[in-house]
């Protein structure tokens, strides 16, 4: 209950699938995808060298994969550069959502491109309808990007990250909050260290001398008639969806073929692409938050699968730290994010990053993504996180998750224990909890002096920068324009 409290190493599985808003879509650890969801409404059958959209990209490598989507590495012939093509299950509730979050990243897209932070969020580049077995798949092809956040943090050993380095991540990352909330209308829902990638430069350079020998086996090759991918059917996005008819004879022997080519692509992803498989490239990034919020159409393995590591970048025995002066970051996954409404009182966020208003179920805007982005910089500084709550025997982990922020932040507003749906289950009428009794107050600047060692003016600079986002009452909580012009930033 104490957020105070050191914190063990934490294991590399450190999920809770048992968790009350389990919905939400998690990239996995296992190597595969269940083949028994390569079936109408399902996943579409991907090999090594397919082609899609009229021929424009073809297949190089794996990515990830997801309950909603796969995700692959290829080869844009037209742009002639790499791209992360997406490609969502064909049933109607998956495409609804994916059709939705197009909606959100052409918003992204064309809302104020000159705008510094538009620069700070990545970008879908093309999306197109694909038809094969399995029905018509939405298909989002995004710019290539490195690992995430937590990857870095990995690097770093859970120890925290440089503040240089810290600071210039925040900047860039408040940066594209601020283009997001002002110019698009948008909140992301779900910042966290998995949903920031790392901008590598010429990217292509290195992704070329990967793939080279994959593409020239398969570029100039003109495409099978046979394979499901290269004859089938490409039309405009926004024409509709059919379906296409079988015969129950020929949907088993399809059914049998489909398990059999995806088990065998099983085995080619791990061959391809200098021996890089999902395993290694995802590490254990997969599983390292409790993902309980109920948003179901998120879909996880889209762009956070690091197309490239750290190490590509990293000379041997190389100072990690002089590489990451220069870092460049974008907000990714936009596919939890909401248009800002007034209306807004669904549960969103990972559990360790959601603001005090979303567990009471009151309404939320953009400032709970300024309570995620405190959250985060606390981690990126000190490898732990600063909330992390656990069920009890007479309490659950929403209210373990309340006691560990009023103990931190030593205040209860009226919001709070009043304007949520669930307030009442929380707070009794005197404004305190119910299951909780006993509360250990400790102040954020404490906190970061006496269990982080941090030298006193730092952590004043530092909980000064943190307390305008954390702040309780969400109508008082600062906005990442405001945070923009904070004194910590600008120090050295």
């Amino acid at each position: 209950m104490n957020p105070t409290a050191p914190h063990p190493p934490r294991p590399l599985n450190d999920y809770d699938s048992g968790s009350d808003y389990s919905d939400a879509e998690s990239i996995r650890s296992d190597d595969e995808e269940d083949l028994e969801d390569y079936k109408k409404g399902g996943y579409h059958p991907v090999s090594i060298g397919d082609r899609f959209s009229n021929d424009r990209y073809i297949v190089v490598r794996k990515l990830g994969w997801g309950h909603f989507s796969t995700v692959w590495l290829a080869y844009d012939t037209v742009a002639e550069r790499h791209v992360a093509l997406k490609i969502v299950k064909s049933a109607e509730h998956f495409t609804e959502s994916a059709l939705e979050e197009i909606k959100l990243l052409e918003a992204v897209k064309v809302s104020n491109p000159n705008a510094v932070g538009w620069q700070h969020v990545a970008q879908l580049l093309d999306h197109f309808w694909h038809t094969g077995p399995n029905g018509k798949h939405v298909c989002m092809t995004f710019e290539v990007l490195g690992e995430s956040l937590l990857s870095l943090i990995k690097r770093y050993r859970y120890k925290g990250i440089p503040p240089s380095i810290v600071k210039r991540i925040t900047k860039q990352v408040l940066l594209g909050l601020d283009y997001l909330h002002r110019e698009c209308n948008i909140v992301h829902t779900d910042i966290k260290p998995e949903n920031v990638l790392v901008w590598i430069p010429d990217v292509e350079s290195y992704l070329k001398k990967e793939t080279a020998e994959i593409l020239s086996q398969h570029i100039n090759k003109q495409p099978s008639n046979t394979t499901t991918t290269s004859s089938a059917h490409q039309e405009p996005l926004l024409k509709g969806i059919d379906t296409t008819g079988m015969s129950k004879s020929r949907k088993k022997r399809l059914k049998k073929k489909i398990k059999q080519k995806a088990a065998k692509e099983a085995q080619t992803a791990q061959n391809e692409g200098n021996g890089v498989t999902l395993e290694s490239k995802m590490g254990s990034m997969a599983i390292h938050h409790d993902n309980d919020n109920n948003n179901n159409n998120n879909d996880t393995p889209i762009i956070r699968s690091a197309v490239l590591d750290f190490a590509a970048i990293i000379p041997d025995n190389g100072d990690p730290s002089r590489v990451f002066e220069d870092i460049v970051v974008k907000i990714a996954d936009l596919g939890n994010a909401c248009w800002l409404e007034s209306d807004n009182t669904h549960i969103i966020q990972t559990r360790q990053y959601r603001s005090p208003e979303v567990i009471v179920g009151a309404r939320w805007n953009d400032r709970a993504d300024m309570w995620s982005m405190a959250v985060l910089v606390f981690e990126l500084l000190t490898g732990e996180f600063l909330f992390d709550p656990r069920a009890g025997l007479k309490y659950d982990k929403d209210d373990d998750h309340l006691a560990q922020i009023i103990e931190l932040m030593l205040r209860v507003p009226r919001s709070l224990t009043m304007d949520g749906e669930f307030s009442r289950e929380f707070f009794n009428r005197k404004g305190e909890l119910r299951r909780i009794k006993k509360l250990r107050y400790r102040r954020l600047r404490d906190v970061l002096h006496d269990q982080f060692q941090m030298p006193p003016a730092e952590a004043d600079g530092l909980n000064e920068f943190l307390s305008p986002m954390l702040e309780v009452d969400v109508a008082k909580r600062a906005c990442a324009q405001d945070i923009l012009q904070a004194k910590w930033l600008a120090e050295q």
